[in-house]
């Protein structure tokens, strides 16, 4: 079914309107006893039929070179050592990239036989008995190499000198052209270039896979994954099978941040051993493995140009963005395209330009990563508002409220197309400040200045607007009534942390008035559940919760004919209340849930596939205090306020635990982390002894204001909130380490601010390393 809209105006909520028994509640997480007693079944515990092989992979040192020969030889004597496989063995096309707007001549090699392009492209696949005999054997491989000439900075790449793909003679993967704006005059207009660099997505689990066939010959296939249908239809695609011969299994999952929404190489091998020897399989990757391998998020140069009155009203803002790709255009290769609808945040711009590239580079590939291509635009936006701000001479607050679009506006169209559906950006950004006490901040912070103290204070403010169920879309629930009388709930939203089994369940005991304890979800087996959707981009609470609540309903539904039976009255007399079904007006005369799976003819159950027409639009404000030490460049955060609105919650503290690991990972993309390559592309941060992981040591316990704005996009008036903590936290943390310098003459620091990035801006004063970029070929 779709939900029309009931209302286009923005109502904004301080805190949560009246809640239920169960939604709108802050209840513990139901996955959490099994978690923390019997353990988590990941894809390296699950139980596999007979005895299993296990796969390592003999990966490229090379950046980019020509593989001249492979000697598998010595690997293959090895004892224990079962199979050794190449590109010449598989048989298996190329992968294409995932979206159709991605150069479709970059396709990529399942294990590369004729070139390699990226340090840890899979070149040999070996299977042995066990895992420590595979990664024994893997050096027991020789490969010939003969070195290509390396790329590695997007905009050499753009200049086609060294083509990574020649049958596609350009490393240009993707082109969003600027549509011009109709520009007005502007007092004051100022360009500056801005870095979003590579981070790792580095989840608890990295990847892993599992296969073997049945004795009927289907496929089964267990892997860390964010969707088992999605999956189930590549292999069966890739494989030329029937749907129905491939069953996906995903087990728990350790994590993912949108790095695991595709099928990797290393799955389709493991799969192809599987049908080809007959046998169980099983891959766990290192970390290192997952550090090179598995795909970094973010990755955009991007050049803002900004231009305004002297009283602060900006007329024209425009973002050019060099996207880049890594070896093989991948998800993270088409994020320009999201970063675009995002262009103008939540501001009220006449003229707004945007333009952008993707290119391939020596790297491994770009993937979605929490928030993919969100983050990137609000980073610009709020960069770009600041810089104006002091360019005029002005309180960067004081800007956002002129230029904030308002209440009144909404559906507002944006510029870049997207429909904001509801939003109260200027009372967001209040709150938090109030909650922030930024008055006392700039006080403490004047005093600082006043002394010269050594630790200077920064208040940075981050006002944000992101897109969620990017299209709107669908998702498959089903509420069955067991014979004891419990529900069993089938979903088609896989679940890797967000907590889903808890916020189904209490969704369905609202709707159905049973406990808890009498709901048990099933999710994440294309056998079990006819059909679903890879979980992403913050869709699951507005699209699989809306269907879960369809689905519960729809069963209430069905249940009234068997209950009008057995109390020989008209259904629509029978209402549902936590004593069970009851004739109104009739108290006395009830049914139990058990009493009609007792009396029903045939098994009941409820099935709906909600539809919801269009995208929902979170918003928020972040307000960072830190703390810089002009003498060392060390960055400590003191304080982390947020105020993310996405519509009604339905758990507060699952949302909760969304937004701190939000904040937590935003914060360290603007300080900490950074996946580096030197010029002749070799990864520099392999593990986390390289990689600066955040931490709790580096975080502050972070404050959260409470706002809820409901869209009338869904029955549930619910937004996503799994990435709004990352986009908001990245701006303002960086805007508060610029405020805190900005009196000794600098201007912009590159991500992260690490405090050799830190020392050496106030050692160079005005000159930061962005400024030396020279802007994107086209530009």
């Amino acid at each position: 079914m779709s939900m029309a809209p009931a209302s286009t105006r923005s109502d904004c909520r301080a805190a949560p309107a009246e809640g239920s028994r169960f939604v709108g509640q802050p209840l513990p997480r139901l996955e959490d006893p099994r978690m923390l007693t019997s353990g988590a079944t990941f894809v390296a515990d699950v139980s596999l039929p007979g005895d299993a092989g296990h796969v390592a992979f003999v990966r490229s040192p090379m950046p980019h070179a020509r593989i001249v020969h492979i000697d598998v030889s010595q690997a293959a004597a090895l004892d224990g050592v079962m199979r050794v496989v190449t590109a010449a063995d598989l048989g298996v096309p190329d992968l294409a990239p995932p979206i159709a707007q991605l150069n479709a001549a970059m396709t990529r090699p399942v294990l590369a036989g004729a070139v390699v392009r990226f340090v840890g492209e899979p070149v040999v696949a070996i299977l042995a008995d066990t895992a420590a005999t595979a990664a024994d054997a893997i050096d027991l491989v020789t490969v010939d190499y003969q070195p290509l000439p390396v790329v590695v900075d997007p905009l050499a790449a753009a200049t086609d000198e060294v083509v990574l793909h020649p049958a596609a003679g350009t490393n240009i993967a993707c082109t969003v052209e600027a549509r011009p704006a109709e520009r007005r005059y502007c007092e004051v207009v100022v360009t500056r270039t801005l870095r979003n660099h590579r981070v790792a997505p580095a989840p608890l689990e990295g990847r892993a896979a599992a296969a073997y066939c049945e004795p009927t010959g289907r496929l089964v296939h267990i892997s860390s994954n964010q969707g088992a249908h999605a999956i189930r239809d590549q292999l069966a695609d890739l494989f030329d099978l029937d749907p129905a011969d491939v069953r996906v299994v995903t087990p728990d999952v350790g994590g993912s941040f949108g790095s695991k929404a595709r099928l990797f190489p290393e799955d389709v091998v493991v799969a192809w051993l599987a049908l080809t020897g007959r046998r169980p399989v099983r891959w766990v990757e290192t970390r290192s493995e997952h550090m090179v391998a598995a795909g970094h998020g973010r990755g955009q140069l991007q050049t803002i140009t900004i231009g305004g009155d002297r009283s602060g009203r900006i007329q024209f803002y425009r973002l050019d963005v060099l996207q880049d790709g890594g070896a093989y255009p991948a998800t993270g290769a088409a994020l320009p395209l999201i970063t675009r609808l995002m262009t103008s945040g939540v501001y009220d711009i006449p003229a707004v330009e945007y333009a952008a590239q993707t290119v391939v580079t020596n790297t491994v590939p770009t993937v979605a990563f929490r928030g993919a291509g969100r983050p990137e635009a609000i980073f610009a936006i709020e960069r770009a508002i600041d810089v104006f701000a002091h360019t005029i001479d002005a309180d960067p607050i004081e800007i956002r409220r002129r230029n904030f679009i308002p209440p009144s506006a909404f559906p507002y169209r944006a510029a870049s197309g997207a429909r904001y559906d509801t939003g109260c950006y200027a009372a967001a950004l209040e709150r938090v400040l109030d909650a922030a006490d930024v008055q006392a901040w700039r006080a403490a912070q004047r005093q600082r200045r006043a002394r010269r103290d050594a630790q200077q204070l920064g208040i940075g403010v981050a006002s944000y607007v992101e897109i969620t169920a990017i299209g709107g879309g669908q998702q498959y629930a089903a509420v069955h009534l067991e014979p004891d009388g419990t529900m069993r709930v089938v979903t088609g939203a896989t679940p890797f942390g967000q907590g889903h089994v808890t916020a189904w369940a209490a969704i369905v005991a609202d709707r159905l008035h049973v406990p808890l304890e009498a709901i048990t979800v099933v999710h994440g087996d294309s056998a079990l559940v006819p059909s679903g959707s890879i979980t992403g981009g913050s869709k699951s609470v507005q699209l699989a919760g809306s269907s879960v609540r369809d689905a519960a309903e729809r069963l209430v539904e069905t249940a009234r004919a068997t209950v009008a039976d057995a109390l020989e009255c008209d259904a629509a007399d029978v209402t549902l209340t936590d004593s069970g079904f009851q004739v109104m007006g009739v108290p006395a005369r009830s049914l139990s849930w058990r009493e009609v799976a007792a009396r029903a003819h045939s098994s009941l159950a409820g099935v709906a596939e909600f539809t919801q027409d269009g995208s929902t639009y979170p918003f928020g404000a972040h307000v960072a205090v830190v703390e810089v030490d002009i003498e060392t460049g060390k960055v400590d955060i003191v304080r982390l306020v947020a105020c993310d609105d996405a519509g009604t919650i339905v758990n507060p503290l699952l949302a909760d635990g969304q937004l701190h690991g939000g904040l937590a990972q935003g914060a360290a993309q603007a300080l900490l982390e950074e996946a580096v390559y030197d010029a002749d592309g070799m990864p520099l941060t392999t593990n986390f002894a390289d990689y600066g992981i955040v931490s709790a040591t580096e975080l502050p316990s972070f404050d959260l204001v409470r706002m809820e704005t409901p869209t009338f996009l869904n029955p549930l008036g619910a937004k996503g909130i799994g990435e709004s903590g990352t986009i908001g936290a990245t701006p303002a943390v960086v805007n508060a380490v610029v405020d805190a310098l900005r009196h000794v003459g600098v201007d912009h620091i590159d991500m992260p601010c690490t405090p050799e990035r830190v020392w050496r801006a106030l050692r160079d004063g005005t000159a930061p390393v962005s400024e030396k970029v020279t802007p994107w070929p086209g530009r």
